[in-house]
């Protein structure tokens, strides 16, 4: 069954038992947007500003407020066009591009072992002797357990030094794996639970480059994949409709099986 018509009849059964979901099959996979969220250090961070809190002199409650932030900060959606030119931008991805169904790549022992670990083909390769072929137009998230670390500036990029990106040390995907999952896999979407879809240390960005070439959009900072199983939840990823934009705040969840 191609993925549109998929999505038409998914979407279709979703609204009609919208009233009836079972909570417990909903994993909310995004982190709160506050001050204290964490961002690249190069990027705003995310701010609230209090323009009205209070009763009013009407007699009813009324709060407003202004916020700003980087298009990167927290959970949030690199388009495309982030590293290559005259593809899609933030807005221009189509909505069936970050819904669909979600293969969670667990590698954390290997994280675990070497902060540098870059997923490899053979984790894919693996991942499939044991659940099946990726489907065309799957969301592939990897799993690495990266938000243990959360909340806590240095152990999650490896610096908590402002500016610093000459010390960062997280894992991430590699070139070889992403070239195989558009080529071989032709994925629709893809994310991670680390601050970028590259590893630390990388300078050239070189995963971000493959991807966005290939108009697969990313995900960073995606949270509790340790809830999800390894296939059969749907992902819904969607991003603030920023007109030209790199990328967006995102909010992101899955509906169990």
């Amino acid at each position: 069954m191609k993925k549109g018509l998929f999505l038409l009849l998914f979407l279709g059964l979703f609204a009609s038992e919208a009233h009836a979901i079972n909570e417990k099959k909903l994993i909310d996979m995004t982190y709160p947007f506050a001050e204290e969220t964490l961002h690249w250090p190069t990027a705003q961070p995310f701010k609230l500003e209090k323009v009205n809190e209070g009763m009013t002199p009407q007699g009813f409650w009324y709060s407003s407020y202004n916020y700003s932030a980087s298009e990167h900060v927290g959970t949030h959606l690199d388009a495309p066009f982030h590293f290559a030119q005259g593809k899609w931008t933030t807005d221009q991805i189509p909505l069936e591009r970050t819904i669909g169904p979600g293969v969670i790549i667990n590698v954390r022992g290997k994280a675990e072992a070497n902060r540098d670990y870059q997923l490899q083909v053979v984790d894919i390769r693996t991942w499939e002797r044991r659940h099946g072929k990726i489907p065309p137009g799957a969301i592939v998230l990897m799993y690495s357990g990266w938000g243990k670390f959360w909340g806590d500036r240095k152990s999650y990029f490896g610096t908590d030094q402002p500016d610093d990106v000459t010390n960062l040390r997280f894992p991430g995907f590699s070139k070889e794996a992403a070239e195989f999952l558009i080529k071989e896999r032709k994925i629709d979407a893809v994310g991670i639970d680390t601050p970028s879809i590259d590893y630390g240390p990388s300078r050239d960005f070189i995963v971000h480059q493959v991807f966005g070439r290939a108009n697969v959009p990313i995900f960073e900072n995606v949270a509790n994949l340790n809830r999800l199983p390894p296939k059969g939840a749907t992902i819904f990823a969607i991003p603030m409709k920023i007109k030209g934009g790199s990328g967006a705040p995102l909010r992101i969840f899955a509906l169990l099986p």
